[in-house]
């Protein structure tokens, strides 16, 4: 299963070189999945991770995040904040997860620069694990090794894909 950006430039399909049926996708702004909760309304994002994981059985999920994602600059700038409906808001909403990211990293960079936004970049797709481990079934399934959770991020300039190594929290180019 891959959770990546709704952006036509970062196709999980053509990334990993995979045929339709191969690979269960959901895709959303920033690729970012949401933290479990139960409140009333539509969650799609947990209803795809919900099929995914508890019916499909997926092994494997994949946070795929990409160079110059337009969700995480938004986030980063706060572009859209404070708009009305239609002219940002569902935006400014979705990528408000990023939050304490943003603060973190707007303390560290003086400008927000490539390289500010290549590390919101980044850190978006280590919230989005973080959350999914927020999700009792994928925790269950993570710890008793059914499910086995990535990090990725595909630079687009270099038409490279990265891993994350959790454990030093560092993106690795694949080889």
């Amino acid at each position: 299963m891959v959770i990546a950006c709704a952006d036509s430039r970062s196709d999980p399909a053509q990334i990993f070189d995979t045929a339709p049926g191969e690979i269960f996708v959901v895709r959303n702004i920033a690729a970012l999945a949401p933290p479990y909760e139960t409140s009333a309304g539509y969650h799609g994002v947990s209803a795809a991770l919900e099929f995914g994981v508890t019916q499909l059985e997926v092994e494997e999920l994949v946070v795929l995040g990409h160079g110059s994602c337009g969700g995480c600059a938004a986030a980063l700038t706060g572009k859209f904040d404070g708009a009305p409906p239609g002219g940002g808001q569902f935006i400014a909403d979705w990528v408000s997860m990023l939050r304490p990211v943003r603060d973190s990293l707007r303390e560290h960079h003086s400008h927000l620069d490539a390289q500010a936004t290549l590390e919101m970049e980044w850190e978006a797709v280590k919230l989005s694990l973080a959350n999914l481990r927020t999700f009792p079934f994928i925790a269950e399934r993570e710890k008793d090794g059914r499910l086995k959770l990535h990090g990725a991020h595909f630079a687009i300039a270099e038409g490279r894909l990265y891993l994350l190594d959790e454990a030093e929290g560092s993106f690795r180019p694949v080889s």
